[in-house]
């Protein structure tokens, strides 16, 4: 393990700032959406079904450039001139959809954004799994991952999209999101550096984990011969079936079938946000001492209560509540989409394995998800959707029984059982 040293830790926290606010501005863009639904509905009429394809295009897309932009980065052995590029892209073709003319629009607006924002994830988790001490690296990733998206994503954008749609419209709200991005490419581009002061030794990893880095990049044939990066890729599939349906129909569920007013709905997906920041860092910094695999099943048994508590509880109070306590799914996705990965390839592997790990689950779970949700809503209603998103958090929970505990702390421990 290399030595915790000022400078190392200086940048590690503002590396952190900086990779917070790209990745919650990506989810700001991508949920705002979801928030503008009803008022899009009203000039063109969408389907349950067209609004699962709007998703579904983003997430195709995303995942597309997901794994393409992993793979590149680990040939190049660069990741920040991946991740500028994408920051001003995302935000560019965001403020396309405002555009539109109909839903053929709105949907090569959204299928151009997926493709810019995709990269983003793989270039920040590698960044920060690389910068960070390995006693911060579950609670780095999780504040990177689950935080920032549910602070800018869950709590500010419902609030600021719903009231700027009030105030000026929805083609002006999606104008207003170029102006972040460009910001923060800006920041990314003075500060962040493609290798971390002070941190020379590689990652700890797991004792089944293999350490050799050929030039160019490890095979992806041969990080898909890794148990953990397998599993991980299916659990992926189910967990973003979990959140991609929860996240597009919530909105309309309450206002549709539950008769909220659009400043109740506000309200109520405001505590998802909340439930997300809160749950994005505590649980990946649990599992730093409990473990990722114990953390992942336990965190994802209340993550599949969460769309029953949606169909089920009627006073907004209530559901408010419930959805706090319930809506830990996001903590969960740092785990198997980064931090355990980190911790089981090697570096040169390292973007490819994220990469990949997104880019499936994505195809299958952001893709299709939402797709076979919104058909499903339209054939037997909108409480369809939010079953389909309790059954993709059950089999979560049954496919992480299978993997390999990588958490340095649980490890250390284990070992020491063995030899007692």
């Amino acid at each position: 393990m290399a030595p915790s040293t000022p400078s190392a830790d200086r940048y590690e926290n503002r590396l952190l700032a900086l990779l917070f606010l790209a990745f919650g501005f990506v989810f700001f863009d991508r949920q705002a959406l979801a928030y503008l639904a009803p008022y899009i509905d009203d000039d063109f009429g969408l389907t349950n079904a067209q609004l699962g394809m709007l998703s579904g295009i983003l997430a195709l897309t995303w995942a597309l450039a997901g794994m393409f932009a992993g793979r590149l980065s680990d040939r190049l052995g660069r990741r920040k001139p991946i991740l500028i590029a994408a920051v001003l892209l995302f935000s560019l073709f965001s403020s396309s959809s405002a555009l539109a003319t109909g839903f053929l629009g709105l949907l090569a607006a959204r299928a151009l954004m997926g493709a810019a924002e995709g990269a983003v994830l793989p270039m920040a988790q590698s960044l920060m799994a690389e910068a960070s001490r390995p006693s911060r690296r579950g609670l780095n990733m999780g504040l990177l991952q689950g935080s920032s998206a549910g602070l800018l994503g869950g709590i500010v954008a419902p609030i600021a999209v719903v009231w700027l749609a009030e105030s000026v419209g929805w083609r002006t709200t999606f104008f207003v999101t170029i102006v972040p991005g460009v910001v923060v490419a800006a920041l990314i581009a003075l500060y962040v550096r493609e290798r971390p002061p002070g941190r020379a030794a590689p990652l700890e990893k797991a004792p089944a984990a293999e350490e050799t880095s050929p030039a160019g990049g490890i095979p992806v044939r041969q990080v898909l011969a890794n148990r953990n990066v397998v599993i991980c890729m299916l659990i992926a599939c189910c967990y973003l079936t979990w959140f991609v349906t929860i996240i597009t129909f919530t909105p309309t569920y309450l206002t549709e079938e539950k008769g909220f007013a659009p400043g109740t709905m506000s309200g109520v997906m405001t505590c998802l946000g909340v439930a997300w920041v809160l749950w994005g860092f505590a649980t990946p910094a649990i599992s730093d001492r409990i473990g990722r695999k114990p953390a992942l099943i336990g965190f994802t048994a209340l993550a599949a209560c969460c769309p029953l508590a949606v169909v089920y509880v009627g006073d907004p109070v209530s559901l408010g509540a419930l959805m706090v306590l319930t809506y830990t799914g996001l903590g969960c996705f740092t785990l198997f989409m980064a931090t355990i990965p980190a911790e089981t390839v090697p570096r040169a592997a390292l973007a490819t394995a994220l990469g990949v790990i997104m880019g499936v689950g994505e195809l299958a779970g952001g893709f299709l998800g939402p797709m076979v949700a919104g058909w499903a809503s339209d054939q037997w209603g909108l409480r369809a959707a939010m079953f389909i998103a309790a059954g993709g958090a059950v089999l979560v929970m049954l496919l992480a029984t299978g993997l390999r505990e990588t958490a340095p702390a649980a490890v250390r421990r284990a070992a020491a059982e063995a030899v007692a």
